[in-house]
């Protein structure tokens, strides 16, 4: 992982990072694309400049790890099974006038002998030059920084889901309903579906499953959101009754469940 000699601010919202001079708006955030072995898949990246000034920009692959809070660790290094040497991005460095935009090319050349799997990695755009920040009689440098999230499904990779609970837990300081999902597939993949419920005053809701990626072999925690029309729900009284439908891919499971 990259030594942190440097204060770095590492901000992946919607493709908008901003640090004093570092001001740069890419589109889309993340791709989610498939390939045959012996395909060589290519993609754009849209990168703006919105600060006054210009802009300098470096690119470069990375490897990453998604904790258990869904935070992103990027490694410079090339992790075990790293795909990186298939990827190859058009320059190392780009430099952009005020309010200027580059569309940037890259490319993904699956193997022929590749087998069925996903291929992970992240392209980071990094300011050219730090900022300085002052923290005191400190002046530290800092590092605007945004990852790109590049998913590649080769062959006939696919998520194979198992879902258990329910479980009531504490998220952001509420009391929510939410399932364990067991990934025992070779893709990952994203959960939805249409839910409704009502808890023990009996109001009713709408609930929402969080849609955080679960990658292969792994266990994440899927939240349901309860929400009451368009807008956002108070305190819960359980035991609350949830039902309806999950969805991912092109799987649909039912849910009847009680939590307490």
């Amino acid at each position: 992982m990259r030594s942190l000699i440097w204060l770095v601010l590492l901000v992946i919202c919607a493709g908008r990072a901003q640090a004093d001079g570092f001001a740069a708006v890419v589109s889309p955030p993340r791709f989610e694309v498939s390939g045959k072995p012996g395909a060589t898949l290519r993609e754009v990246i849209e990168v703006t400049n919105r600060s006054e000034t210009p802009a300098r920009y470096r690119f470069h692959t990375a490897d990453f790890v998604l904790g258990a809070d869904y935070g992103l660790t990027f490694y410079d290094a090339l992790q075990p099974g790293s795909c990186r040497p298939w990827v190859a991005i058009e320059r190392g460095l780009v430099a952009l006038p005020a309010g200027g935009t580059v569309r940037y090319r890259f490319e993904v050349q699956v193997p022929a002998d590749a087998p069925p799997g996903e291929c992970r990695f992240g392209i980071m755009i990094e300011s050219d030059e730090p900022s300085i920040a002052k923290a005191g009689a400190a002046q530290l440098p800092i590092v605007g920084r945004i990852g790109v999230i590049v998913y590649v499904r080769v062959g006939g990779a696919a998520p194979q889901l198992e879902i258990f609970g329910p479980e009531v837990i504490t998220y952001n300081g509420q009391r929510l309903p939410a399932l364990r999902v067991h990934n025992g597939g070779d893709a990952h993949t994203r959960m939805g579906g249409f839910l409704s419920g009502k808890d023990a005053s009996g109001k009713a809701y709408d609930f929402t499953p969080s849609d955080l990626p679960i990658l292969p072999g792994e266990v994440r925690t899927v939240v349901l959101n309860p929400s009451i029309g368009n807008n956002a729900a108070g305190a819960l009284t359980y035991p609350v009754s949830v039902h309806g439908t999950l969805e991912w891919e092109d799987q649909k499971v039912g849910l009847d469940e009680t939590f307490k």
